[in-house]
């Protein structure tokens, strides 16, 4: 299983899971798995609809959500509104967990949470955001 680092009760991150993670990922407890790596990224890496496949046949929830560089505000949006209606924990993943972890926390600053609070969170599940959230 990949490095899963908790964010939050509601919310973890990992670099690139792969289909039979999922089943693992269930058996923690998750109940949605976000996909923030657009197909065909890197050579060898699931595709998305092979992820949603092993998530469904595990029991989880499935989104994919790519994103290329910097989130887009629907990118945002859809992470926020992904998470909001996950029903228990999501487990967001891409290449390193970077992208997953910065658009959820951008898009919890845009909502208005503490930004230095937000920063604070990654920094203990080993990302450093300080300079996107300016901080």
């Amino acid at each position: 299983m990949a490095d899963i680092r908790k964010v939050t009760d509601g919310l973890a991150v990992a670099p690139q899971l792969l289909p039979q993670d999922m089943a693992t990922a269930a058996s923690l407890g998750y109940r949605l798995v976000i996909n923030n790596r657009p197909d065909g990224e890197q050579p060898g890496q699931p595709t998305a609809a092979e992820m949603q496949a092993a998530a469904e046949a595990a029991g989880l929830a499935y989104r994919h959500i790519p994103i290329s560089g910097g989130a887009s505000p629907p990118q945002l949006e859809a992470m926020a509104e992904a998470i909001a209606q996950a029903g228990g924990p999501t487990l967001a993943f891409c290449r390193s967990g970077t992208r997953s972890i910065t658009a959820w926390a951008v898009g919890r600053a845009m909502a208005g949470d503490d930004r230095q609070g937000l920063a604070d969170l990654a920094a203990a599940a080993g990302y450093d955001l300080s300079a996107v959230l300016g901080v």
